[in-house]
């Protein structure tokens, strides 16, 4: 059987609205040659003239007056399929968005995103992963809708970004620490002993240093996964935490924040996803959610 050609219901739906040959061709950008061959295969086809000489013009036959509602139908049926899906009721949504961040992020953002989502859309859940690394598989094959993070070179083409925040590291101690008196200088910052946050353990991939100028050496006694924990410890000793300051706004509470006495470079925060997303308008609408938290 052979595969019928569905672009024949459009040039028969324009032909039986013209009535036609030279204006249907005009209408599909056609040369009237080509709407003649056309017409032809839809004759063939379907077994009828379907429009026949009347004087001067064509008429539709009665097999042609039968089908013309059914292929009008039909093709705004199929245009309708292709058009970009605008529509989004928000108070009918129901959807969980499974969203990967950075230790921090929640505590910073979370609930603002929370009260914003609930505003418009009481049917939609969030499913908050940690982040343990920079793998873009899971975006790609679905076990996330969206992450945040910092964007690297190592980042898959296939992904798409926005910027939402810029973002600087910040020095955090106990309340009462010897740096909280005097002047904050390199070389204190430097000899004192520091937790550093490594999603691998090694201190060679710390996360904040790309950030920090080459060559600078701290005393680390502590390693560990993330932001949070990194200041609980600080919070209860005399370690230093070196930490983003927007991510960790909330998790600083009663705690002495002072910046960096070296160098450092200010990052900018991103939004992550798929181009399988890109047009879906609940996915659109939770982007603008969440960038508008971030800025805001």
């Amino acid at each position: 059987m052979s595969t019928p050609d569905f672009n024949l219901l459009l040039t028969l739906d324009i032909l039986l609205t013209e009535g036609s040959v030279a204006r249907a061709a005009r209408r599909l950008q056609l040369s009237p040659s080509a709407m003649s061959r056309a017409l032809s295969r839809l004759r063939e086809t379907t077994g009828d003239p379907l429009l026949v000489r009347a004087g001067r013009g064509l008429v539709p036959t009665p097999r042609a007056l039968a089908l013309r509602e059914e292929v009008r139908r039909l093709v705004q049926d199929v245009q309708a399929v292709l058009r970009p899906d605008e529509t989004l009721d928000l108070p009918r949504l129901t959807r969980t968005f499974t969203l990967r961040t950075s230790d921090g992020f929640v505590e910073s953002f979370g609930a603002a995103l929370l009260a914003a989502i609930a505003e418009e859309a009481q049917g939609v859940r969030l499913h908050f992963l940690q982040k343990p690394d920079k793998d873009s598989a899971p975006l790609r094959d679905g076990r996330v809708d969206l992450e945040t993070g910092v964007i690297e070179a190592s980042l898959g083409p296939e992904v798409r970004s926005q910027a939402l925040f810029a973002d600087r590291l910040l020095g955090v101690v106990r309340g009462g620490h010897p740096l909280c008196n005097g002047s904050i200088t390199a070389r204190r910052y430097a000899e004192g002993r520091h937790v550093i946050v490594s999603r691998t353990g090694l201190e060679g991939d710390a996360v904040d240093l790309p950030f920090l100028p080459p060559g600078l050496v701290r005393k680390v006694d502590t390693l560990v996964s993330g932001f949070s924990s990194a200041l609980a410890l600080a919070r209860a000793s005399d370690l230093i935490a070196t930490v983003p300051e927007r991510h960790t706004q909330n998790l600083r509470d009663g705690m002495f924040s002072f910046p960096l006495p070296v160098a450092s470079q200010v990052f900018t925060v991103s939004m992550l996803w798929h181009p399988r997303l890109d047009a879906d308008p609940a996915h659109r609408w939770l982007r603008g959610k969440l960038r508008r938290v971030c800025t805001g």
